[in-house]
């Protein structure tokens, strides 16, 4: 027998032939690229003021003021995680994410299940549309709507609880503390749930039919074909938007805490976006500021790599 002839490994491609070919989608991705970098990227320098006594005057410009700042190490942290702030601000924004995670995270899942299941297809795009328009009312709005409904004075919502429970035992949304992580997770289920849909309908939308037709056969009602085919057609999108969640445990979102807020539910509305905030723009403490925010940024990152190991560890794709 003759022997094969051995045939020579191709060339790899230099990266300027691989770059021309594909020119005008790495074109297309240069705004997306100065973004990240302009927004994301340079600002970290910044965090340099975590570890300085930073003072804006302590040079003739702003890069006069990181040189001129004296250098402290730690101390900033030391009195950040030792100041009477910390466990409070701590608990109010784990009980406000553990709140948003158990009954806010399932309901956007929960709604494009139903929806997947409605067969008439006029009914369903309207519906879709109706459960879409909260999304796009601006916060400023809704903490509006919010006040003017429950208001003690004139709110309609709040004279309807008089007739239920009483004028004496009526409950005061906007100013009892025990309320206030209820009335933001209505809110936010309100304002963004129908919004929160289309990725899982977009996962749901490559479901093979014939696995539906097959269970019809053998006799599966709805629920036990959602159960069976919709809900494991969607886990591994479920674990990805999970992981995403569990990154963002310490972010509450502060446009909407800060409009709810007052002196009434200071005590459980007192958040790390809003002691950044306090403590940076209108104490001028930058400092403090940059290190408690630099501590969220920290946690975040060990939470998405733990959540995306643990979903590994129970054999899914997780998010990388």
């Amino acid at each position: 027998m003759e022997k094969e002839q051995i045939r020579p490994k191709a060339r790899p491609e230099s990266w300027k032939i691989v770059f021309m070919r594909h020119k005008w989608l790495y074109l297309m991705i240069i705004p997306g690229v100065l973004y990240m970098l302009i927004f994301n990227y340079l600002p970290m320098g910044g965090l340099i003021m975590a570890f300085q006594d930073f003072s804006p005057y302590n040079g003739d410009s702003a890069l006069g003021a990181f040189i001129h700042s004296p250098f402290v190490g730690g101390d900033i942290f030391k009195k950040f995680f030792t100041g009477p702030d910390f466990i409070r601000i701590l608990k109010n924004t784990l009980s406000i994410s553990i709140a948003s995670l158990i009954f806010y995270f399932p309901a956007p899942i929960i709604l494009a299940l139903f929806l997947n299941e409605i067969r008439s297809l006029l009914f369903k795009r309207v519906t879709q549309t109706m459960v879409y328009i909260p999304h796009f009312i601006s916060m400023v709005i809704v903490a509006a709507l919010t006040a003017q409904l429950f208001s003690t004075t004139d709110g309609l919502v709040y004279h309807i609880f008089e007739q239920i429970f009483g004028r004496q035992n009526a409950p005061d949304i906007m100013s009892d503390p025990n309320l206030f992580v209820p009335m933001l997770i209505g809110q936010s289920m309100w304002k963004e749930t129908g919004y929160g849909t289309i990725i899982f309908l977009a996962a749901l939308s490559g479901v093979d039919v014939q696995l539906y037709e097959a269970a019809e056969v053998d006799g599966a009602n709805r629920w036990k074909k959602m159960w069976h085919i919709t809900l494991p057609a969607i886990r591994s999108t479920i674990v990805i938007m999970l992981i995403l969640k569990v990154g963002n445990i310490l972010n509450t979102g502060y446009e909407q805490i800060f409009l709810m807020q007052n002196s009434m539910n200071r005590t459980v509305s007192d958040v790390f976006d809003t002691y950044i905030y306090t403590k940076g723009v209108v104490n001028g403490n930058y400092s403090l500021a940059t290190a408690a925010g630099m501590f969220k940024s920290v946690v975040s990152m060990i939470m998405v790599l733990g959540a995306n190991r643990l979903a590994k560890a129970f054999g899914e794709s997780g998010f990388y």
